[in-house]
This record gives structure tokens, sequence and C-alpha cells, in this order.
């Protein structure tokens, strides 16, 4: 059996703390947290420099909301796989994120387990997209 190389992850949130609990429960056997950015406009460049295999997106930050940032990130890297973290259950927020191409919701608050299970549930998702006879990704 061929060892899967760990996938790496982009955190973009304007809170601190959140960051570092989501660098402390995804950094781990599977995942590697290769930057973080606590804002959209650096969020869109560090997605640039690093090309993640997921970003983990704040949907309400200061400079660029996470639902334009995701647009943006779906526009240059289509195969990046985008989680939105939020507090927010707002219908219209889920269904935007959705339309504009996001792979997944982490509500807060969160948990290591939940996290994780979200994380996995996108990568699988989008390996059986990418494996599909169509051959859409």
């Amino acid at each position: 059996m061929v060892a899967k190389r760990k996938m790496t992850v982009l955190i973009v949130d304007d809170n601190a703390t959140t960051r570092s609990v989501l660098r402390m429960m995804v950094h781990g056997d599977f995942y590697t947290v290769v930057g973080e950015a606590p804002n959209g406009k650096s969020g869109l460049e560090r997605v640039e420099q690093l090309k993640p295999d997921i970003v983990c997106l704040d949907v309400s930050m200061p400079d660029i909301d996470g639902l334009e940032v995701l647009q943006q990130i779906k526009a240059a890297r289509p195969q990046t796989l985008v989680l939105m973290v939020t507090a927010s259950r707002d219908v219209d927020t889920v269904k935007t994120a959705i339309g504009r191409g996001a792979n997944g919701f982490i509500i807060k608050p969160f948990n290591g387990r939940t996290v994780l299970d979200t994380l996995k549930a996108a990568v699988d998702k989008a390996e059986e997209v990418s494996a599909s006879p169509t051959g859409a990704t």
C-alpha cells in the first residue's frame, strides 16, 4: 500500500485565536498547515504563493468578506477545496457559499473531531468526483 501525502491547509481568519485552534486541530497525520492569513487580501496572496490543497476560510472578515475571497480562489484555482468557517447559520450565506463553490462548512464553536470529519468528507467527495467516469473535477 502506498502512503498518501499529507494534504496542505491554509487558514484564513481575522481572529488569531480561531487560527491557532484550527491549526492545532488540523495539523497531524493527514494534514499539514502550510500557512495562515489574518484577512482576505493576504489570504488570496497566500493561496497564490502556497497553492494549498485546502483553505479554511472565515466568512466574516473586515477587508474582503470570505464569500468574495471564495469566489476569487475558485476562479483562480478551482481544484482547491474551500471550507467556510462561520458561526452563522444564515441560509442565504450558505446558499451563496455553495453557489460559489464551497466544499463544506466548519460551524463555530467547533471541536477537533467535527473539523477533521468535515475535512475528510470534502477530500473524499473531491476524490470521488475526480475518479468519476465523466472526468468532472
